[in-house]
């Protein structure tokens, strides 16, 4: 038989147990877009622009990638971080991709390559309210930060289709990715929900490398496409998009491919599509 001391321990354990934490990095669950189709009221909607970048939550203590794998901040990047759970991506600049992926992979930072990143945050995970305060709240949390490369994703409502064309084509032209649209009234979910829409002049998805095509003529020797799966289980070939050293030394067979496409077949394979970047994370 335990005492009252006990058994208020007891209790106490088993609340702490309980309790949900803001990101589990064992799930490494968060928030994926679906596909925009024409003809939704955007007026629900507010809108932000697509981020090249690379996908990082804050758990309150340290960054960790969408599949939950540590990301090796400088201490000084993440030093006067809030403690609140914050979702958004790390940014280097329109069309800096590949030297944000370069710096972010890392095991041991290097200062220099993290002096231009920026920390854009558009989420509070398991936050209360529909987005549209949570978007308000994290404006007030970035700017109590006070930390220049701490930012809130710039959030805008569009009245129409046109008007969100025009905002579309805007941001491409300026060498943007594309914009994407989230339900103000939506509370916070994770998962592929379509509370969270993308829009581009281009798409991109994520297959698995499931075998090589050899090459021929000018690629003899060398790869010629991916045979890859969608989580759907579509497979197709992805022939372009590879430069020479990628073509000799192409991503592994079982690894996550990120390719760019058009539009899909009534049978669901991508139109043009083309590789774009093997996942690390």
């Amino acid at each position: 038989m335990i005492g009252w001391r006990g058994a208020w321990i007891l209790v106490l354990s088993l609340c702490l147990f309980w309790v949900e934490p803001a990101f589990s990095k064992e799930s490494g669950t968060v928030l994926l877009a679906e596909v925009y189709q024409r003809g939704i009221d955007v007026n629900q909607y507010l809108i932000s622009e697509k981020y090249d970048g690379v996908r990082a939550v804050w758990d309150g203590k340290s960054l960790v990638t969408r599949a939950g794998n540590p990301i090796h901040a400088p201490a000084w990047f993440i030093k006067d971080f809030p403690q609140t759970a914050l979702d958004g991506e790390l940014w280097l600049g329109r069309g800096q991709f590949e030297a944000l992926s370069g710096a972010v992979r890392n095991d041991i930072p290097v200062d220099a390559e993290w002096r231009g990143i920026s920390y854009m945050v558009f989420e509070l995970p398991n936050a209360k309210g529909d987005f549209a305060a949570r978007a308000k709240r994290i404006i007030g949390i970035v700017n109590e930060a006070n930390i220049p490369h701490l930012k809130a994703v710039r959030q805008f409502h569009v009245k129409n289709e046109s008007e969100l064309d025009s905002q579309l084509k805007k941001v491409v032209a300026a060498g943007g990715e594309g914009l994407m649209l989230h339900r103000a009234d939506a509370d916070y979910v994770t998962g592929r929900s379509n509370v969270l829409l993308k829009l581009k002049l281009l798409y991109d998805a994520e297959a698995r490398v499931i075998e090589y095509v050899s090459g021929r003529g000018k690629y003899k020797g060398k790869l010629g496409a991916l045979v890859v799966e969608t989580p759907e289980g579509v497979r197709f070939k992805l022939g372009t998009g590879f430069s020479d050293a990628q073509r000799a030394n192409p991503p592994a067979i079982g690894s996550l491919v990120t390719y760019s496409y058009r539009d899909v077949t009534k049978k669901g394979k991508p139109k043009f599509a083309s590789f774009m970047r093997e996942r690390h994370d």
